[in-house]
């Protein structure tokens, strides 16, 4: 199925509120679990989530390791409310901190130990705009880890994915889903742009039926 791009921002009020309110906890635990077992005990750590959204990922970061400093960047003034908001509740704010930046030209200054993404590159109009910040946002022998979607092979595998995972969803995020689906990259168009931009150490596994995730440890 070839690719259909979808709006680069999620961040009309009603989409953010909606995402936000969402049940995500079984990908994004996914996610913090893979990258926990990725790193080991590390009690200090810089870590940046591009693409934060309503920020629960930074949260599950922030609890599970008290030791860490976490930012969380997204593009989105909506969803970054929303991330506020959720950071304040959990009392976290002084572990959190939350950067309003659009990549590859805003990031902000200095290096991390650790880049996380999820589920922002099938957004990106250009996906060098994520690997290339990648890069640039890395201290030597930072931890990488990236899942986002995998495209299906065609909108029947689409519709079938959305009526499995998405049935009780409310129909805004029933459309997102759909969405994204259709403009998520393959397993194969990864690699590639992971190649273009020189991004050795990294590889990709797909971890659920719908998932792609990218780990690795880049400029040692």
């Amino acid at each position: 199925m070839k690719r259909i791009p979808e709006p680069e921002l999620m961040d009309a009020p009603a989409q953010a509120r909606a995402y936000a309110e969402a049940d995500f906890s079984e990908p994004n635990a996914l996610f913090v679990e893979h990258f926990l077992e990725f790193i080991g005990d590390k009690e200090t750590c810089s870590l940046i989530d591009l693409g934060c959204g309503p920020g629960d990922i930074c949260i599950r970061f922030a609890r599970a390791r008290s030791g860490w400093t976490v930012v969380g960047l997204d593009a989105g003034p909506n969803m970054l409310a929303l991330a506020e908001s959720a950071v304040a509740a959990a009392g976290l704010e002084s572990s959190i901190e939350l950067v309003l930046a659009q990549l590859p030209h805003e990031l902000p200054a200095g290096h991390f130990d650790a880049v996380v993404s999820n589920s922002l590159l099938h957004h990106l109009p250009d996906p060098q705009s994520l690997w290339m910040s990648i890069g640039e946002l890395a201290d030597p022998g930072c931890f990488v880890q990236v899942m986002d979607l995998k495209r299906p092979d065609s909108l029947p595998a689409v519709n079938e994915i959305v009526s499995e995972y998405a049935y009780d969803a409310p129909d805004v995020l029933r459309q997102d889903f759909h969405n994204s689906l259709c403009a998520a990259y393959t397993v194969e168009e990864v690699r590639a742009q992971m190649e273009q931009a020189g991004l050795e150490g990294l590889t990709i596994t797909t971890p659920t039926d719908r998932h792609w995730l990218v780990q690795g440890r880049i400029g040692r």
